[in-house]
């Protein structure tokens, strides 16, 4: 019943920032999580950055100190504010949230995901 709608990705040169954002349709406050994940070409879906109800966050080793998630409750979005982009940081960036709102057991949802590219 989450549905998230991610926008903000493009094309940026090294150095740069983008702000993506993750809309979801119902109040993420009933997300015990909400988080960011990217998969580059040839590569495993990994672990970006990360953001529980409580507030509480964590991020990956590979962009701790130039992302920083964020979000605002009252538009039900998720953001992820990416500074000093890296060509390594090109992949396609996926929203994600846990809620177990909706189901018995939980369940994770995901976006469709937006495309950032980091390339001069």
């Amino acid at each position: 019943q989450v549905q998230l709608v991610e926008s903000g990705g493009g094309l940026v040169q090294p150095g740069g920032s983008l702000r993506l954002s993750c809309a979801a349709s119902v109040s993420i406050l009933r997300c015990n999580f909400m988080g960011w994940y990217r998969q580059a070409p040839g590569k495993e879906r990994e672990f970006v950055a990360g953001i529980t109800r409580g507030g509480s966050t964590n991020y990956a080793n590979s962009v701790k100190g130039r992302f920083t998630i964020s979000r605002d409750n009252t538009k039900n979005t998720v953001y992820l504010q990416m500074n000093s982009l890296k060509p390594e940081d090109t992949a396609v960036y996926y929203c994600n949230a846990y809620s177990d709102y909706y189901e018995v057991y939980g369940y994770d949802y995901w976006g469709q995901g937006t495309q950032v590219t980091v390339s001069s």
